[in-house]
């Protein structure tokens, strides 16, 4: 079995780990980013907006690796802009065809060494130390050797085969639904816009005082117009909707979202599909779900042509890559993100990351729960709810996190989960430079902080 060497080793290549890679390579480490995938950018690449990086007040809380990334897809063209569909939430939106140039420019750049379609089989570990990932790829075995492990895999793989402990894990007909963000081009905006605004009845909006601040829905739906982009939120519980899937014009959901990706090709991202009771470390199960997936994508492109104005002539132009799991191991960690630490907005001495985004619980058919960040601010991620217990080396980012069920369903999204990503690779460069022996519990949050600061990363300031 061949092996190299590195300083710190990343697994996943989602929104935390590129964070976390970049991070780790510009202070000096030879890092290399693993993926089992084809390419790096998990669900950056989908058209899904980046959520959490804003609070309802317009602030942004996420700066460092993310602002830098936003900045290379504005120099491409590919920097839709920040926008609002006026319910919970503000967010970043850009084109997932330039964003894939971006991330690849910004892995470059910082001198990540990639490493794709490889699977991590095993850990090689010396008492609570990981020293190697077993990986199987196409080239056959290999050992890769690192200091400093980063568990960005979104379902805590690493400290699953390290042994590392966890939170009490949720039955698989109560986990998350798994969905595939799809998108259409040739969406007129105009057109959409008068639909909304004529029945704002149909539409989530002002679901915090934040956003609301005292409008009535048509004061709302005009603010949404003012924009002159295509966000849109249908409820599945509105008039509309509702009487769409009773007559299986559309299959149960929660929503339909609608959100911009490219101004030029008049495209959409569309969030709206689900399959329940999936649980997302089985491979079998997932795969299943492929299928009912892709045919709610037809149907729900079906209706939105014949039902919603603006997509006459719509043509679906693109899909996720893969599938997307929002809920499945959270590691037990030092410290707990608490499910009142999100919704009361706490700040933390001891915060490395930030996080805005309400409390988001999908549930299977037409259910979904979201509570609101208290005042439409953000609270911090603790450096503890990144550190495993029982692994030295080892940190982990999102949403994997130690995080109660509610807090992780805040905290689950692209724009913490950069926040989280960029705060380990400063910890991991952090554990480098210390010439005695450490664990990721002697590295102190002050540290970490600081040298974000440095990086641009937002530590204090927005509410």
């Amino acid at each position: 079995m061949k092996g190299m060497q590195y300083d710190v080793a990343v697994v996943g290549a989602g929104a935390s780990g590129i964070a976390a890679a970049v991070a780790a390579a510009r202070s000096g480490a030879r890092t290399v980013l693993i993926d089992a995938g084809p390419m790096p950018g998990g669900e950056l690449l989908s058209g899904m907006t980046i959520d959490g990086a804003i609070n309802a007040h317009g602030e942004r809380i996420v700066g460092g690796v993310l602002a830098d990334l936003l900045a290379i897809c504005e120099e491409m063209g590919g920097y839709v802009g920040a926008y609002s569909d006026w319910r919970l939430i503000q967010y970043h939106c850009c084109d997932p065809e330039i964003m894939k140039i971006a991330v690849s420019r910004l892995l470059d750049e910082a001198g990540v060494e990639l490493l794709l379609h490889s699977f991590v089989d095993d850990v090689v570990a010396n008492d609570d130390r990981v020293e190697g990932l077993v990986l199987r790829n196409k080239s056959g075995w290999s050992l890769i050797k690192a200091q400093v492990m980063l568990d960005c895999s979104g379902d805590g793989d690493i400290c699953a085969l390290a042994g590392g402990h966890f939170h009490k894990a949720e039955d698989a007909a109560n986990l998350q639904p798994v969905s595939l963000m799809f998108r259409m081009a040739n969406v007129e905006t105009a057109p959409l816009l008068d639909f909304a605004c004529a029945k704002p009845e149909n539409l989530a909006l002002g679901e915090s005082d934040a956003i609301r601040g005292g409008r009535t829905d048509r004061e709302i739906v005009e603010e949404i117009r003012r924009q002159g982009q295509p966000c849109v939120f249908l409820r599945g519980d509105g008039p509309f909707l509702s009487q769409a899937i009773a007559k299986r014009e559309m299959y149960p959901t929660a929503l339909i979202m609608i959100q911009p990706t490219s101004t030029a090709r008049r495209e959409v991202c569309v969030n709206s599909t689900r399959v329940g009771a999936v649980d997302g470390v089985k491979t079998e199960q997932v795969s299943a779900a492929l299928s009912e997936l892709f045919a709610q994508v037809w149907k729900c492109a079906d209706f939105l042509r014949r039902r919603v104005p603006g997509f006459e002539n719509g043509v679906i132009s693109g899909s996720s890559t893969r599938i997307g799991i929002r809920e499945t191991r959270r590691v037990l960690g030092e410290v707990v993100l608490e499910t009142e630490d999100v919704l009361e907005g706490r700040k933390r001495a001891d915060g490395v990351a930030k996080g805005c985004h309400h409390v988001d619980i999908h549930q299977s058919g037409t259910g979904q729960i979201r509570i609101p960040v208290a005042n439409g601010g953000s609270y911090d991620i603790p450096f503890g709810a990144l550190i495993p217990v029982g692994l030295s080396n080892v940190l982990v980012a999102g949403r994997c996190l130690s995080a109660t069920r509610e807090a992780q369903g805040s905290a689950r999204v692209m724009g913490s989960c950069m926040a989280m990503g960029h705060a380990i690779g400063v910890a991991a460069a952090i554990a480098l430079e210390r010439n005695d022996a450490w664990a990721m519990t002697d590295i102190s949050p002050d540290l970490v902080r600081d040298r974000l600061a440095r990086e641009n990363a937002i530590i204090d300031g927005p509410a």
